[in-house]
């Protein structure tokens, strides 16, 4: 653990998915010893976003703007960010879902900080899913991305129901 870390020291994540998502990201709550509060830095190049648009059931996130500009999709609204902005999508149904994308033309660089809560559920509006996740006590992740359409009836399959 380093109470003090410089986002130029992390070792960031490329990930590609598609046409219009991509990030050169890098998780480091753990490193300053932080339990309870995610934070992230995120590079996210032009005409690119780190997510689709989504809202979580239990958990609070904040953007901090360093760099960059964007547009801030949040609920039926959009706003234009940059530098020195800073972004909030409290936890609630799909009028606080959001979604960062950069419209400009050099990377969107920010800080993503969130509750670091055991368990969540997302949904993503624009295609109808939704996501359960939660961290065992073991430390292992259940993670399970379906449509409401799926569901079954709580007694199903269940021996002598």
């Amino acid at each position: 653990m380093k109470p003090v870390i410089h986002p130029h020291d992390l070792s960031l994540d490329h990930w590609t998915q598609g046409e219009l998502y991509e990030s050169r990201d890098q998780s480091f709550g753990k490193m300053l010893g932080l339990e309870k509060l995610g934070i992230s830095y995120c590079q996210v190049p032009p005409g690119k976003s780190g997510c689709p648009f989504h809202n979580h059931h239990h958990v609070d996130e904040a953007f901090v703007i360093l760099s960059g500009i964007g547009r801030y999709r949040f609920g039926s609204e959009h706003y234009d960010v940059g530098p020195g902005n800073v972004l909030g999508a409290p936890a609630g149904g799909p009028d606080t879902a959001h979604q960062l994308i950069n419209t400009g033309q050099t990377p969107l660089i920010y800080f993503a900080i969130s509750a670091n809560a055991a368990a969540d559920l997302v949904e993503y509006p624009d295609s109808g899913k939704f996501q359960a996740i939660s961290k065992r006590s073991d430390g292992e992740r259940f993670r399970f991305v379906g449509r409401s359409d799926s569901a079954r009836d709580y007694w199903e399959d269940e021996p002598g129901a």
